[in-house]
């Protein structure tokens, strides 16, 4: 089995829906480009990572959502050391299909009573259905990783919500622990590194947007 040394997670550049949220009303959320502001993030993340892989080869796996894919072709990493793929199940949490801005308003400070983790909106998913996609698609992930020949490096180009639940998921947090965590910023990256132990770390925490609660014991 050859373990990747770290796998690194990127959300998206700015895009379109960050910088103005009506046009959901008017474009599909997949179908969302990044802003001029949202390029720049990548180009500044892309000349980060390719620092960092050198001329190490990159097993790559980015959402549908044309906004992951400009993210990825700004990064300019070498076509020849990268091994690409799109991968469904890494993609933005659903919301419904056109979207009424105020609506949507609404439905988010319900979330935010009701817990991000449970609550559904009206016509797409909750938290847990993103988790366990995320779920399905480690396993994945894991059964790739007994190729002999795999590459020292995994590269995820993905949404805020499903690169906290990825982490949930590969860490064993509690519920509790991931209604407590804040979306990382566009272009933000978290990196998984492989220990001399045979365990991951993440490079840095996610930021908090509240105190994590806990009502019951785990075992």
């Amino acid at each position: 089995m050859a373990r990747p040394q770290r796998i690194v997670l990127v959300r998206h550049g700015e895009s379109e829906g960050n910088a103005d949220d009506t046009v959901y009303e008017r474009e599909p959320d997949h179908a969302l480009k990044l802003t001029e502001t949202g390029w720049d993030q990548a180009k500044e993340t892309g000349a980060r990572l390719r620092k960092l892989f050198g001329q190490e080869a990159v097993s790559t796996y980015v959402s549908p959502y044309r906004r992951t894919h400009e993210t990825f072709r700004a990064f300019g990493l070498d076509s020849d050391q990268v091994r690409i793929r799109e991968e469904p199940r890494l993609r933005e949490q659903d919301w419904g299909n056109w979207q009424d801005r105020d609506d949507v308003r609404l439905q988010k400070s319900y979330r935010d009573a009701y817990g991000h983790f449970f609550y559904r909106f009206a016509q797409g998913e909750s938290g847990a259905d993103v988790y366990d996609r995320v779920g399905a698609f480690l396993e994945s992930l894991h059964r790739s990783f007994e190729d002999p020949d795999h590459p020292p490096n995994v590269l995820l180009v993905t949404h805020g919500l499903t690169m906290r639940l990825f982490c949930m998921r590969w860490f064993h947090w509690s519920v509790a622990e991931f209604e407590a965590l804040a979306n990382p910023g566009n272009d933000e990256t978290r990196t998984l590194l492989l220990a001399e132990d045979g365990r991951y770390t993440l490079d840095r925490p996610f930021e908090h947007w509240r105190l994590p609660e806990s009502y019951g014991a785990t075992g």
